[in-house]
């Protein structure tokens, strides 16, 4: 295994990735039977010096995390297990790089003055209008 390059300052060391390969699941006939082709991958945060705090927790609170604390990645796409490795790297570089990302925190706002009686005008015009529709009672 080798080191993953994620961005320019963010690179996850060969040491806290482990992988292995297993019996996919599913129709194949005799192959699937006999050939590990699934990758399972794991990847330990807490291993990886570049990785911050933050994006630490964000990265174990979206990804699927294990018993021990790691991250787990599964690819059965494709027929060979060098491609479902490919892939199932680049599913943990996607993750990591959405992880990276900083959310944008929500501002709580009001509506403005205007905008208030707008719906309120348009309550006050929705009941008229339904009021029209019921039924007329006659004073007997």
């Amino acid at each position: 295994m080798r080191d993953v390059f994620v961005t320019d300052g963010l690179v996850l060391p060969a040491a806290s990735i482990r992988w292995s390969a297993v019996r996919a699941a599913g129709p194949g006939g005799q192959h699937v039977n006999r050939v590990a082709t699934k990758v399972d991958l794991r990847f330990q945060p807490s291993a990886c010096p570049d990785l911050r705090p933050r994006v630490r927790q964000r990265l174990l609170a979206r990804a699927r995390v294990d018993g021990d604390g790691c991250v787990v990645v599964v690819s059965q796409a494709t027929r060979s297990r060098e491609r479902n490795l490919e892939d199932a790297i680049g599913k943990l570089v996607a993750l990591v790089r959405l992880a990276t990302v900083e959310p944008i925190r929500r501002r709580a706002t009001k509506p403005g003055r205007a905008a208030i009686e707008r719906r309120l005008q348009t309550k006050r015009r929705r009941a008229r209008l339904k009021d029209g529709r019921a039924r007329v009672r006659t004073l007997d």
